[in-house]
């Protein structure tokens, strides 16, 4: 449950924070938007936040 909520806390500052702009709109994520439909895929944010929370969980694994 701790997990959930720091998970929830973290998604809720990346999607208010204004010095972010970058974040979700990096070449390679895929937007497709037409009259009565939008489709947005985040493929390269998605990859980019794996690979440093991945970074981030080895530190602290080295660490304890």
């Amino acid at each position: 449950m701790l997990l959930g909520a720091v998970l929830l806390v973290v998604g809720l500052v990346v999607h208010l924070a204004p010095g972010l702009p970058w974040l979700g709109r990096l070449p390679g994520d895929v937007r497709i938007e037409r009259p009565g439909l939008r489709i947005y895929v985040p493929v390269t944010t998605s990859i980019a936040i794996s690979i440093v929370a991945s970074l981030l969980l080895a530190l602290l694994a080295r660490l304890r």
